[in-house]
């Protein structure tokens, strides 16, 4: 089976300000990496469709998003833009963009539970993870990953899942949404003191948080994840994986302070491909986060969708 890739061009079309980090580049970054690495024959490209919005309330607050539909959609014929707070933005692409993320979020997993695929790479904008209950933050609008996960338990009957997150950022929005959820595991690390400014304190049991110093490099982070998440997932037994995929954890990137390199990437990939393997038939879908260097992006996208596609490396 082939690992399926979904995007959308009305992703492209989410424009928070000329300077944004967190711009369309970003997804071009990705497109050229994966025609210079070889990998665009190996992968199954898919189209996001817009997503069901009964789908989202399963993750969020009904009067959260009608009040987003209400103020956001309007934008797209008027053209203007609206600031929801001092880094999060939105204009006129932005909710077509918004339920295409969260669109292909459900239709990966759709397709890996079905079995068309073995697992899925998500490659849209806006991200997710810090996207609450009930609030917008953090260049986020919907949390792609918990409605997809909340998907698979409500829609597919699963009974178990995990969600590994390994931005930079604490995925607040993600933990907010699952805390005391016993059907969801959340194991994820991050940079600590950094924004969000939380996570160092877990508030529920089905989370294992790993805050790691600025300056922390990718054998630190191998020997965490070897000692706290491997035994805490096989433990669990998920039936399905769902990553959080953000790159901002990379020594180029200018949001973060951590030394993680492609190279560690693709080895956090196998070790997630190797649980799935063990206890969820290989499933796994894996939604893009940050990543604000676009040559590190590209590279390191690639390195995570060449493990996840069984594709041979040979670079070297």
């Amino acid at each position: 089976m082939s690992t399926a890739f979904f995007s959308h061009p009305d992703c492209l079309a989410h424009v928070m300000a000329r300077s944004h980090p967190e711009s369309p580049q970003r997804l071009q970054a990705i497109d050229e990496q994966i025609r210079a690495s070889g990998l665009g024959p190996v992968l199954q490209r898919r189209e996001a469709p817009l997503v069901d919005l009964g789908r989202v309330r399963l993750a969020h607050d009904a009067a959260h998003v009608d009040r987003l539909q209400s103020a956001l959609e309007p934008l797209a014929a008027s053209g203007r833009s609206q600031v929801l707070d001092a880094d999060t933005m939105a204009g006129p692409g932005t909710w077509a963009a918004m339920c295409r993320a969260a669109g292909a979020a459900v239709a990966a997993t759709d397709a890996v539970m079905a079995g068309e695929v073995r697992n899925a790479f998500c490659a849209v904008r806006p991200p997710g993870h810090h996207a609450t209950h009930s609030t917008a933050m953090g260049f986020c609008f919907f949390n792609n990953v918990a409605i997809a996960a909340r998907h698979a338990l409500t829609a597919h009957g699963l009974q178990r899942v995990a969600i590994i997150d390994f931005d930079v950022h604490h995925g607040n929005g993600t933990e907010d949404i699952i805390a005391g959820d016993e059907r969801v595991l959340m194991v994820s690390y991050f940079q600590h003191p950094h924004y969000p400014h939380s996570g160092d304190m877990p508030t529920a049991d089905n989370l294992l948080n790993l805050p790691v110093a600025a300056g922390t490099g990718g054998a630190q982070v191998r020997a965490l994840i070897d000692q706290h998440w491997l035994p805490r997932l096989d433990a669990f037994a998920p039936q399905m994986l769902f990553i959080s995929a953000g790159f901002d954890a990379h020594r180029e990137d200018p949001l973060g302070q951590l030394g993680l390199v492609e190279a560690d990437y693709a080895w956090i990939t196998r070790r997630l491909m190797d649980v799935a393997d063990r206890h969820a038939q290989g499933r796994i879908v894996s939604c893009l986060e940050g990543g604000y260097h676009l040559g590190a992006l590209g590279r390191s996208v690639a390195a995570h969708l060449r493990v996840l596609a069984s594709f041979p490396d040979t670079s070297n």
